[in-house]
């Protein structure tokens, strides 16, 4: 009998153990939004890992966001497809957009 093929590791997965495996949340964003994936890798410092930058950019969301801002961001992860993805994405969009001084 086959053994049932491994689930993928959701997002909430890779960054509670995200200190140890770094690389393998680097390896699912790529796979899961590349262009994404390319634009965190372009916005860090050097020595500065994805883990990081992302832990940050929730960081600022949480102690940052208005009550709009979570009634959007629920209102989107209620719809996607991707829950997880979808909120990386749009936090991580806003860190960005912020740092440009938009």
């Amino acid at each position: 009998m086959d053994a049932p093929a491994a689930e993928p590791a959701t997002l909430g997965q890779l960054l509670a153990g995200a200190r140890q495996r770094s690389g393998q949340f680097a390896a699912w964003l790529e796979q899961a939004d590349p262009d994404l994936a390319a634009r965190l890798a372009a916005s860090l410092v050097p020595g500065e890992s994805p883990v990081s930058r992302v832990r940050v950019a929730l960081a600022d969301f949480t102690a940052d966001a208005s009550e709009s801002d979570w009634a959007t961001l629920i209102s989107a992860l209620r719809d996607a497809g991707d829950p997880g993805l979808e909120m990386l994405r749009r936090i991580l969009l806003r860190a960005f957009v912020a740092e440009a001084g938009g």
